[in-house]
């Protein structure tokens, strides 16, 4: 055991060297456009709480009166006996949502993206994935014994030489599968060239819209909607938009979830999600289909408008977009910590992104918008920016 942990240290020590180390800021407040950090309140840029609903008093309530109604937690997965009414509600109301068949929940988004290829894939299928697709998706196609196919990311002509080629090789199904929006850069899956590509090569279409079912599209049904296609799958989040709290789901046709139902085992193996996550999120689904969840998306697009000016103005490197995700291109993991240190310094909260979360050389603050956020809740924290630019020589002096 000595040995083992002596390398296991000496891999912490050369993380630690390569100023790769990441660090957890403790919040000790709910989770909103200010947090408590170390005692004092700050401005909060780096949560997904987009339409600011984390600690709306509508889903805090709901998710009281389904626990004091259905309980703490389930005890037991599904199958055997943890399947309540509030689950099927809300499969049912994910699936209406989204304008597709059916829905399956999940204990976790990276569960969802890990249950879905193995079952529906085997070494007579094919998946054509992006480059740039999250950690889950790239998981998940692992499980599966289908034949995989990469391509660089949202080049249609790349995608359709992978195309071609599973069909060449005899590919049976061929499964596209891509990030609705693309987390590190906030950029948008090409979707209308990929449903016709999809729909040439006789290929189902899978997006996952965790950062953007909610507020993307008409009434935040997602990228699909944006880009007036449809998926034929489509995975997502509850951990974002949504609320804020955890669950993810695969909605699709009924044979599908189906399905991922009997044999996807993150679903088979895992406790239900409890009364007080299903019962808010349902709240949360009639929130941002209503009028307040339209109050809330053009706050949203207004805020994530100011800020990418102002960092514009201010000098700063973007990665161009429209998405509430702006990144602010560093490119040095050290410097990237260092501009972080530097805005908590000045009250904000903005977390250093560097690998392995992103490729060497593209360090970044990945800044993030809410419509918990005010118009001066923006100036100050462009104010932190100007002078945290300053200080480490990320702007000149």
């Amino acid at each position: 055991m000595s040995d083992f942990l002596d390398e296991i240290r000496a891999r912490l020590d050369g993380i630690r060297a390569e100023g790769l180390w990441k660090r957890e800021a403790v919040i000790a407040s709910p989770q909103g456009g200010r947090v408590t950090v170390d005692g004092r309140e700050v401005l909060n840029l780096c949560a997904n709480n987009y339409l600011g609903l984390a600690n709306h008093p509508a889903l805090k309530a709901a998710a009281s009166a389904a626990m004091e109604e259905r309980g703490y937690g389930l005890a037991s997965v599904r199958f055997i006996c943890g399947t309540q009414d509030l689950h099927k509600a809300l499969e049912a109301r994910v699936a209406s949502y989204l304008g597709l068949d059916d829905a399956i929940l999940f204990a976790a988004a990276f569960d969802a993206n890990g249950a879905l290829f193995e079952p529906l894939l085997t070494d007579a299928d094919a998946v054509v994935s992006d480059a740039l697709n999250h950690a889950s998706i790239i998981d998940g196609i692992r499980l599966s014994k289908a034949r995989r196919y990469r391509y660089a990311n949202n080049d249609m002509d790349e995608l359709e030489a992978r195309l071609r080629e599973a069909r060449d090789g005899g590919a049976r199904h061929v499964l596209i599968a891509t990030d609705g929006v693309f987390s590190m850069d906030g950029s948008f899956a090409d979707l209308a060239s990929m449903r016709l590509l999809a729909d040439r090569y006789g290929a189902q279409l899978m997006v996952d819209d965790a950062h953007a079912t909610g507020f993307v599209g008409e009434k935040g049904r997602g990228t699909p909607s944006r880009a007036g296609v449809r998926a034929d799958i489509v995975t997502g989040t509850f951990g974002k938009a949504l609320g804020g709290a955890l669950g993810g789901f695969v909605a699709g046709p009924g044979p599908v979830i189906d399905l991922l139902r009997q044999r996807a085992r993150p679903y088979l193996f895992s406790n239900a999600l409890p009364p007080a996550v299903t019962g808010a999120t349902l709240a949360a689904l009639d929130l941002v289909e209503g009028p307040e969840g339209d109050e809330r998306r053009s706050r949203l697009a207004a805020n994530a408008h100011h800020w990418r000016k102002g960092l514009e103005g201010l000098g700063f490197e973007l990665l161009p977009g429209s998405h509430p995700i702006v990144p602010v291109m560093l490119h040095d993991a050290r410097r990237a910590q260092d501009m972080a240190r530097g805005l908590l310094a000045q009250g904000v909260l903005a977390t250093g992104f560097f690998y392995p979360v992103v490729p060497q050389g593209k360090a970044r603050i990945r800044t993030q918008m809410s419509a918990a956020l005010t118009p001066q809740d923006l100036d100050q924290a462009l104010e932190a920016f100007d002078r945290a630019g300053r200080e480490t020589g990320v702007l000149a002096a």
